[in-house]
């Protein structure tokens, strides 16, 4: 069952089932005469005492008639399709601009994160801050290291590492900073854990960077809208959206939101579950959902 650093799956409730008519009566319930008398008795008889219409009548307010349904045919095939539902297509890669366009459903409040703190970029492997919305896809394995980057520890885990193809990511800079990161003494690398990235198949879980409807795909159920991260089973995906830009609670300090959203969901896959700020001005617990907003709580990326 997915876990994920913000979202839960859909409890609407909704049945399945259509419509029933209400009880003691069928849906369309039977009068002792039709509201509106047949057709053909309209164009070929009289009806109730009045004659009925030409032919010439009838054939020029069919085409009226015509005339105005394919008019509103035309609209409604403009409306039906709300500009907020349209998605940048995959080989168009959409600026902030673009997207809010798109209504590719960017939060106003993260507008100001695609220009911000871009330094910090090049060693997380974020290449352009571009968000293709929708990507290929198709996932390209990271090559894995000769060797665990530090000294193995109790509890040592293999981890291959897989980008999708593209994104504007330099994997081998998203691989090793996510390990470095993992193997930081102030996070996992101090409890305990250690982490080597491999590329075979001895991997103890993934960790994935997707664009964000390939994300929202490999989370379902879960409902992250391609905006959140989750643990799915052996499979830690991360939103590119995210990596990205960060979030507004941790400003410019993306490197640090980076460092959270990787130990959080491996944190999942560790077995860890979530909890809740535990006062105002005290540092965020690594578990707690930041993403979803720090509740006077402080930005921390450690566990």
């Amino acid at each position: 069952m997915p876990d994920d650093d913000h979202a839960a799956p859909d409890g609407s409730g909704r049945s399945g089932g259509d419509a029933q008519p209400a009880p003691g009566g069928d849906a369309h319930p039977a009068t002792d005469g039709d509201a509106h008398p047949p057709l053909r008795a309209r164009l070929t008889g009289r009806v109730q005492g009045r004659p009925a219409l030409s032919a010439a009548v009838v054939i020029a307010v069919g085409l009226l008639l015509l005339g105005s349904v394919a008019g509103a045919r035309s609209i409604l095939v403009r409306e039906d399709v709300p500009p907020t539902e349209a998605r940048p297509a995959a080989s168009e890669p959409a600026t902030v601009a673009s997207l809010i366009t798109a209504g590719a459903r960017v939060d106003p409040a993260d507008q100001h994160l695609f220009s911000s703190a871009a330094a910090q970029d090049s060693p997380a492997g974020v290449l352009s801050r571009v968000i293709p919305w929708t990507g290929t896809g198709e996932l390209s394995t990271v090559a894995g290291t000769p060797g665990s980057p530090v000294p193995p520890g109790p509890r040592h885990l293999r981890v291959r590492v897989e980008t999708e193809v593209g994104l504007p990511v330099d994997a081998t800079r998203f691989a090793d900073f996510a390990i470095d990161v993992l193997n930081d003494p102030r996070g996992w690398g101090g409890r305990g854990y250690t982490f080597e990235r491999t590329d075979g198949s001895d991997a103890a879980f993934e960790l994935i960077l997707a664009s964000p409807d390939t994300s929202e795909r490999m989370c379902a159920p879960l409902g992250t809208f391609g905006t959140m991260s989750c643990r799915a089973g052996n499979r830690v995906i991360l939103t590119w959206y995210r990596w990205a830009i960060g979030i507004p609670d941790y400003g410019t300090a993306v490197t640090d939101y980076r460092r959270y959203v990787v130990n959080h969901e491996v944190g999942h896959y560790l077995g860890f579950g979530h909890v809740f700020c535990p006062g105002v001005g005290q540092p965020a617990p690594l578990m707690m959902q930041q993403t979803k907003g720090l509740d006077g709580c402080l930005p921390n990326p450690w566990p």
